[in-house]
């Protein structure tokens, strides 16, 4: 018997959290972003202090997934042919041959992301936001599902080039992990006393049902008064006095979808106002920019959004 949609949702997110968690010790709430995000068909920016798992978190989501993994290691010197690919000339045909990158993967972990140059990063803005690769005049259209999980450092900044707000916006969610409790870290010790548990872990899930199951939450019910106001804080944020830039469109409907993907993820058929408020700092918080004195003056975007939440009350709407 054929589980139905919500119930094989509930079913993957199940299987992906304790097999991730034979790997990685706590970080629940990453990895439900992460679950989030895979449901929606977005992308996630892990930004966090080396060392405290953001590489690995990736490949134990694409190892639990059975889905195909690669890693971009970025430098100032790479080039865009090396994310997207390379013709080659055949001499014994006289043809071009093309050399996929490896963004034409399942899972693509872009390490250190803001060490490439904006050529490299722009690159990468058709793949995230279309699902496709132009090169040499021809476009060729990504595998499904396919996400990027790019990692940044926020204490290094000598050598970088920030990511452009064209390409922040293209993210569905940001990701901080942080450090772990004491009782993790002993944990972890433990764990790591042998051969690392990544080296061992199977997959669990089909990947391949992704696509179906990103279109399922689609169902997921979001009544008029949560809609309401989801629209009432976007605005709230486009005329704030500390914000320059406020939610974008694309910014409203993440926000939406991410909703309705963690409902999803609960076994619910509609979403509740904690499902929107849960989300609404990983999914806008990296889009906002702040005017310069709201910055110098300490101010930082989540505590901009935590004020916008609490002084926007949520209102029943009446439909009639």
């Amino acid at each position: 018997m054929s589980l139905s949609p919500l119930a094989a949702i509930e079913s993957l997110a199940t299987a992906v959290r304790q097999n991730i968690a034979r790997v990685i010790v706590g970080h629940e709430h990453a990895v439900d972003l992460l679950l989030v995000t895979l449901l929606c068909g977005g992308h996630a920016l892990i930004e966090d202090v080396p060392g405290v798992g953001k590489t690995m978190l990736a490949r134990a989501l694409a190892a639990s997934l059975d889905l195909q993994f690669r890693r971009l290691q970025c430098t100032p010197d790479l080039l865009p042919n090396d994310v997207l690919g390379v013709s080659v000339y055949r001499p014994s045909d006289a043809s071009f041959v093309f050399h996929p990158g490896p963004v034409f993967a399942n899972v693509l972990l872009a390490d250190e992301i803001n060490r490439a140059t904006p050529r490299t990063q722009s690159a990468l803005l058709e793949a995230m936001g279309e699902g496709q690769v132009t090169s040499d005049g021809v476009t060729r259209v990504l595998a499904r599902p396919f996400v990027v999980l790019a990692t940044q450092n926020p204490i290094e900044f000598e050598g970088t080039f920030p990511l452009p707000e064209a390409q922040r916006d293209r993210f569905l969610v940001e990701i901080a992990l942080g450090y772990p409790t004491p009782g993790e870290e002993l944990q972890m010790l433990e764990r790591l006393a042998g051969a690392h548990p990544i080296e061992m872990l199977a997959a669990v899930v089909d990947g391949a049902a992704l696509p179906a199951l990103q279109q399922a939450i689609w169902a997921v019910h979001v009544d008029t008064t949560l809609r309401t106001y989801l629209v009432q804080l976007a605005n709230a944020t486009r005329t704030h006095a500390d914000i320059a830039v406020g939610a974008s469109p694309r910014a409203t409907l993440a926000l939406f979808r991410a909703t309705q993907a963690r409902a999803a993820l609960a076994g619910r058929e509609y979403a509740i106002p904690d499902d929107l408020k849960t989300l609404i700092m990983p999914v806008w918080r990296h889009r906002m920019v702040l005017h310069p004195e709201s910055a110098l003056r300490g101010r930082s975007a989540a505590q901009v959004l935590e004020s916008i939440i609490a002084a926007t009350p949520l209102a029943l709407v009446d439909t009639e």
